[in-house]
């Protein structure tokens, strides 16, 4: 018997709570990654001292949910914004959330437990299920892949491994980097054991820190973004009284010298409907002097409603319309919204029964002289897989986003993490206009080269830099880990009974 096994299991399952809260410092905006890498250390072992699989199951839900209950606090801020409604949802919100999300992986701890089984193969197990329960996350129900172990490793050279095997992969090698040395412990020569992971894992580094340093060198391109940011919070933005003050600033800022080549503004920044909003649009146009401008709006199609971004051209002509495909359930839209909207529940973004439609899914829009970009509206920044499914290579990203739901915590620092990781994965830089903030230029190795802090009006003229070659990843996307994942659990499976057997 372990000395863990001889510790109630009510404390073992505190200390499991304990370190997934713990492994939520590595997110943002803290950025405490060693706390993450030390808390998958630690679970390993709780997880092998399970006596049954059931009880391994509850290990790992149980440190999960503490790890969402952290990494995902943010949740609570939109319930604020109009607090009298949807203030009494915030609690119930975060903690169904975080232990919704918990179930893949206490699914994966139960798994992977085998009794029996030798302490290094529940190790491979668990690294196999949790990456594929990962993975499964970001797919399942829309998915919902924030707060994915990957976002930790962002400003350190690992994260330039994502243009390989993207956020899912580097799930993976990161379970596989720490996983082995927590089932040391259990090794039958602990000290042989203790090195031999050790070994494995500082091979992992030494490649992720060689892949960091040949990575290509990023060259500015010969045009100028500005991006706006108006810095509205969310329960002014459509207030009569604010509202005017919003887009008066962004005009002001549109109409700023010296020209550049292209002015976006956030999403919904127009306080008008699409249908109706000529006189603004014209207003808009008149600022730029000349100058495209990109900006987010609402447009209504018979008695659907869409969350859009449109192009106005050099001379103020809709060039170009993009209608969000991937919408925030429970944000702009609630399942079965007729049956709930008769609770009085709508979504937070919406005021009608089925709240917004999706589009018809990503696509390129095609600025001119600037080239194509693959427009991304606020939480579309999260998917890999729906920028990886444009139809095309464009030549930057461009997200629009009101993070002013998101709160002024930990929210907008962590969309900001993801935006820059879609930037590595394709090897594209991406131009970021944010209502209250963080607006950035990010380039294709995810650095920050430009950007306005959070909660603060203004609006920054940003060199765009130019694109990388496709990256693997943009090239392969999760397929491929998918399959990898799935062909090592089968021998994994197979040899224990293959020894069993013989």
């Amino acid at each position: 018997m372990t000395p863990l096994r001889g510790l109630p299991f009510p404390l073992r399952l505190l200390a499991a709570a304990i370190l997934g809260g713990v492994a939520g410092f590595g997110f943002a905006p803290y950025g405490y990654w060693a706390l993450t890498i030390l808390s998958l250390v630690l679970i390993v072992p709780l997880f092998l001292s399970s006596e049954t699989r059931a009880r391994a199951g509850w290990i790992g839900w149980v440190f999960a949910t503490g790890y969402f209950v952290h990494a995902l606090s943010w949740l609570v801020e939109p319930f604020q914004v109009d607090a009298e409604r949807h203030a009494w949802m915030a609690p119930f919100a975060l903690v169904f959330m975080a232990g919704g999300l918990a179930l893949f992986s206490a699914v994966s701890f139960w798994m992977s437990r085998r009794p029996g089984a030798s302490s290094f193969r529940q190790c491979l197990l668990l690294i196999v299920t949790l990456s594929l329960a990962e993975l499964a996350r970001g797919y399942v129900l829309t998915g919902f892949p924030w707060a994915g172990v990957s976002q930790i490793w962002i400003d350190t050279p690992v994260a330039q491994m994502l243009s390989l095997f993207g956020p899912f992969g580097l799930n993976a090698l990161t379970f596989a980097a720490t996983f082995p040395i927590g089932s040391a412990s259990m090794h039958p020569r602990p000290f042989r054991g203790l090195v031999q992971s050790t070994v494995f894992t500082s091979g992992l580094a030494i490649v992720a820190l060689s892949y960091a340093a040949m990575r290509p060198t990023v060259h500015d391109g010969p045009h100028v973004v500005r991006v706006v940011q108006p810095n509205a919070p969310q329960n002014q933005k459509w207030d009569p009284a604010y509202a005017p003050l919003f887009f008066s600033r962004q005009i002001d800022y549109t109409a700023a010298q010296p020209r550049p080549d292209l002015i976006v503004w956030p999403e919904t920044a127009v306080p008008a409907w699409l249908g109706s909003a000529q006189p603004i649009l014209a207003t808009i146009a008149d600022a730029a002097q000349g100058t495209p401008v990109i900006l987010g709006i609402q447009r209504g199609d018979g008695p659907r409603i869409f969350n859009s971004m449109v192009y106005l051209d050099e001379s103020g002509n809709q060039a170009g319309l993009y209608d969000k495909h991937h919408l925030a359930p429970f944000g702009e839209y609630v399942p079965f919204g007729d049956l709930m909207g008769r609770f009085g529940i709508h979504g937070l973004a919406s005021t009608t029964g089925h709240g917004f439609s999706a589009g018809p899914g990503p696509q390129l829009m095609d600025l001119g002289r600037l080239g194509q970009a693959l427009p991304l509206i606020c939480y579309e920044a999260v998917f890999s897989q729906d920028v990886n499914g444009a139809p095309g290579r464009a030549d930057f990203l461009l997200q629009i986003t009101n993070d002013a739901w998101f709160g002024t915590r930990s929210g907008p620092y962590q969309h900001m993490v993801q935006a820059r990781m879609r930037a590595i994965e394709q090897g594209l830089p991406m131009i970021r206009a944010a209502n209250t903030g963080i607006s950035a230029m990010i380039d294709p190795l995810g650095r920050v080269t430009a950007s306005l802090p959070l909660g603060e009006a203004g609006y920054v003229d940003a060199i765009l830099p130019l694109p990388l070659q496709p990256t693997i990843y943009s090239r392969t996307g999760d397929s491929v880990i998918f399959l990898t994942l799935l062909f090592l659990g089968a021998i994994i499976r197979f040899s224990a009974r293959w020894r069993a057997n013989y």
